[in-house]
């Protein structure tokens, strides 16, 4: 079974036919970007009907039991998530509500700074806010994992600090294998290692790169690159794939409501609209052939498991809860 730390786009029956056909048995899916609470929760009901409409394929998880169970019946393990905290409208106690509806992961910046902390693409990292603190601590109590994907190195390394409980970097590759604002510093996997967070290696090109994009042979010598910084038992999948996405769909994840100029998000005016997938990866069928890829760069069955789906299990059950 294969777990992906991180999708997003429109999803729909053929979504989650295509996961099944890819031996993906859980997803975190992206229920928003921007939206405040009340576009959220619209959100959450859009995504209960679509579940609902499609129980024969895919189901909504709560726990890592959930997810297990969920995936190896053959279906699809849906696991909630949002890409910012905008949907907490800062205030405190609407974590709580949120968790009690079934969101599950929870990004605490996404591209911008805001009152929880600092992102990545900000010219400087402010660090964890008292605010950010506060929703941390509330996040490890409510059960909702701690992703800091889109979020300032100097940030991410204090919400593993503030956490009582391991985070996660759900969808980035490491800054040194790769230089982009998105990717982490070997800090960053140091301290997820040390901790047991998890990061899930991207395929996103625009902070893959070419190289490893070209072959799944290439992109899983970067995983193991990755596991000698951060250790076999940080290390998993985190695709960032999206599904049917269209350019107002690129328009609002990258530029949402705060400005009224053209932002390119992890691309640049030399990139600036949907870059090709990686060249193994056309079809999100394709993920099928990522257990083998890790084999032929010489990971064992047991380091095959925890990469592919052992590692975010074990993750859901100490933070799910």
């Amino acid at each position: 079974m294969i777990i992906d730390g991180l999708q997003c786009g429109h999803f729909d029956r053929a979504a989650f036919q295509a996961l099944q056909a890819g031996k993906v048995g859980g997803v975190v899916v992206t229920c928003g970007f921007w939206e405040g609470a009340v576009e959220s929760l619209d959100s959450l009901g859009r995504w209960r009907d679509l579940v609902r409409e499609n129980a024969d394929v895919a189901e909504i998880a709560l726990t890592a039991a959930d997810v297990k169970r969920i995936g190896e019946s053959g279906k699809v393990a849906v696991i909630l998530g949002y890409q910012n905290s905008n949907l907490f409208d800062g205030r405190i106690r609407f974590v709580e509500f949120f968790a009690e509806l079934g969101v599950r992961v929870v990004q605490l910046t996404y591209n911008n700074q805001n009152e929880l902390g600092g992102s990545c693409y900000e010219a400087e990292d402010s660090g964890l806010a008292r605010f950010g603190k506060e929703v941390v601590r509330e996040m490890n109590k409510a059960g909702i994992l701690v992703d800091c994907s889109h979020v300032g190195d100097r940030t991410t390394l204090d919400a593993i600090e503030a956490s009582s409980k391991p985070i996660a970097v759900t969808h980035a590759n490491a800054t040194a294998l790769f230089e982009h604002k998105r990717n982490k510093s070997t800090d960053v996997l140091k301290a997820l290692r040390e901790t047991g967070g998890v990061i899930g290696c991207a395929t996103y090109r625009n902070i893959t790169g070419d190289f490893y994009c070209k072959t799944i042979e290439n992109w899983c010598t970067m995983v193991a690159k990755t596991v000698e910084i951060a250790g076999i038992d940080s290390v998993a999948i985190g695709t960032d794939r999206s599904h049917n996405f269209t350019p107002p769909d690129y328009a609002w994840m990258r530029q949402g409501r705060w400005t009224r100029g053209v932002d390119y998000g992890a691309g640049s005016a030399a990139k600036p609209g949907k870059q090709p997938p990686p060249d193994w990866f056309h079809n999100v069928e394709d993920m099928q052939i990522i257990p083998n890829g890790l084999r032929s760069v010489g990971f064992s069955e047991e380091e095959v498991a925890k990469i592919t789906h052992g590692n975010w299990l074990r993750l859901y059950g100490a933070t799910f809860a």
